[in-house]
């Protein structure tokens, strides 16, 4: 058995509950003074507060300093606890980098402009279809790594640069295997529909396409991914949840139904890449089919908020990709007063939010989403969590769950929020054990 007890912890502050939190409750956290946290095998069994030891506390302090290597304790010097930070939303497999867009986007090219040419997602797609899995791998373990310095001891992978069977079920591959072989958990999401490939196109990169071509192309690959790669991907459980991206110049809201129909009747929880650019109908059907999530919501419309909360949707919200592409930001202060729980994530990816530091995501949210520190805190602990299927085991600091604990160097949540570009972190836990 392996013990661990964290002792002398100025501010313990955690949601609670395996719940998603929404309106009022977003806000409710748990703080305690003088705390300890006691685990066993990786596992919370004690709480305690006010400078009270838990039960088995004392025998493990004498184990450890005489050299026992079960046994680890560790002073948090009177600094705040958290729970381990939880990263919702990641696009984190992928070939290459984009660097080489910049100017394009300084010349005043829109996103969608540079996916229209073939670059964007198109232009990833090609270097992950050249990379080995080996490759992607190595590169992605570096990125985890880097997050787990970072305080996040959860996180969620989308597939989505491979655009065929061979290179999607790669990808696929690959986060199953960062889950089993890194500290981390690593939850897995099928993105099979994240764009319409080059080679089901009626035109050649750069070409004007019309609404109609794009049309076809994308009902044509829409029928490999749901007839083929859908199957695939549950028979060999590749993934928990099943990703779209509905959007203009994308995938239309009859082709996400009918995919996401598909994706839920075989079993895969629901996530949805909505209201971006456009609200064309996304958000309001993640909550016609109770989706786990709908992600960005920049541009969501009162229907779809209203859809999203008669739901249970959880607005996975994204202000780095925001920041990063100069665009609003979604209404996350309204979601809380209409009942939508709201988490928070960096959407790492190569293109349009290429940062790991969902620190700085706390910061947005307090600064552009105007969240309170409470409400942040949620937003990046127990509900992205309940949306990747986790709340029963990490999310929050409460006997029963993992130990999965971030001790940081600051006072207060309110310092976390307030001080940005630097690495508040002292220690991370993950499962009892120092990351």
């Amino acid at each position: 058995m392996y013990r661990l007890l964290v002792k002398n912890i100025g501010l313990l502050q955690t949601p609670t509950g395996s719940f998603s939190h929404k309106g009022e409750q977003q806000g409710q956290n748990l703080k305690l003074k003088d705390a300890s946290i006691y685990a066993e095998d990786g596992i919370i069994k004690e709480i305690t507060s006010e400078g009270k030891l838990p039960e088995g506390a004392v025998e493990t302090m004498k184990a450890a300093a005489n050299g026992d290597k079960t046994c680890k304790v560790i002073d948090a010097g009177g600094s705040l606890v958290t729970p381990g930070l939880v990263e919702g939303h990641t696009h984190m497999v992928f070939g290459g980098y984009r660097q080489h867009e910049i100017p394009m986007k300084l010349k005043g090219a829109s996103y969608l402009d540079i996916l229209r040419a073939g670059g964007g997602i198109l232009d990833t797609v090609r270097h992950t279809r050249e990379a080995s899995e080996d490759e992607l791998f190595e590169k992605t373990k570096g990125f985890l790594q880097e997050m787990g310095s970072l305080g996040v001891t959860t996180v969620e992978a989308k597939s989505g640069y491979g655009l065929d069977a061979e290179n999607e079920y790669k990808m696929l591959r690959v986060i199953k295997r960062l889950n089993a072989e890194c500290p981390q958990d690593v939850v897995s999401t099928f993105l099979g529909p994240h764009a319409v490939p080059q080679e089901f196109k009626e035109v050649e990169p750069g070409e004007q396409e019309t609404l109609e071509q794009h049309n076809r192309a994308a009902d044509r690959f829409m029928d490999v991914v749901i007839n083929e790669m859908l199957p695939y991907v549950k028979e060999h459980d590749l993934a928990d949840y099943a990703d779209v991206f509905t959007e203009d110049s994308v995938f239309n809201y009859e082709q996400s139904r009918r995919y996401l129909e598909k994706a839920k009747e075989l079993g895969f929880g629901l996530k949805i890449h909505a209201d971006e650019i456009a609200a064309i109908g996304g958000s309001k059907l993640a909550g016609e089919l109770g989706a786990a999530s709908a992600e960005h919501l920049i541009s969501i419309n009162q229907e779809g908020l209203e859809s999203m909360a008669a739901g249970g949707v959880t607005a996975m919200c994204l202000p780095a990709t925001s920041f990063y592409l100069n665009a609003g930001f979604a209404p996350a202060r309204k979601m809380i007063e209409m009942g939508i729980p709201v988490a928070c994530s960096t959407d790492f990816n190569p293109g349009s939010s290429p940062t790991l530091n969902l620190q700085f995501v706390i910061n947005l949210a307090y600064l552009k989403y105007r969240l309170f520190p409470e409400e942040v805190l949620t937003a990046v602990t127990i509900n992205p969590a309940c949306a990747m299927g986790m709340g029963e085991k990490v999310g929050t600091l409460e006997a029963g769950k993992q130990a999965d604990i971030c001790i940081w160097d600051v006072p207060d949540f309110e310092m976390l929020c307030y001080r940005f570009c630097s690495n508040q972190v002292r220690t991370v836990i993950k499962k009892g054990r120092v990351l």
